[in-house]
């Protein structure tokens, strides 16, 4: 059975972006960015470690640094309580 998005949000899984900053195979010297978006369960993000080692083994470009940001897309509803009343005709 396949799996849908939404019920990987419900089991905790969360929008996940990383910003990959690797060394170009013929310019060691210069730095290429690559932006990778998945849901991810944080903080141990299996599936961005996942990638991070195909990366180092089919990829050429050495890994420099990669840059993580993590967000709940679904989440419980915010109730605030207002103090005052508006009526209308």
């Amino acid at each position: 059975m396949k799996t849908t998005d939404f019920s990987l949000q419900l089991a905790g899984y969360r929008l996940t972006t990383a910003e990959i900053l690797y060394h170009m195979p013929d310019h060691p010297g210069l730095l290429q960015s690559f932006v990778w978006q998945h849901l991810d369960l944080a903080p141990r993000f299996p599936e961005l470690n996942k990638f991070l080692d195909f990366w180092t083994r089919e990829i050429e470009g050495t890994l420099h640094s990669v840059r993580i940001a993590s967000v709940g897309l679904v989440g419980p509803a915010e109730l605030r309580l207002v103090d005052g009343e508006f009526r209308l005709h």
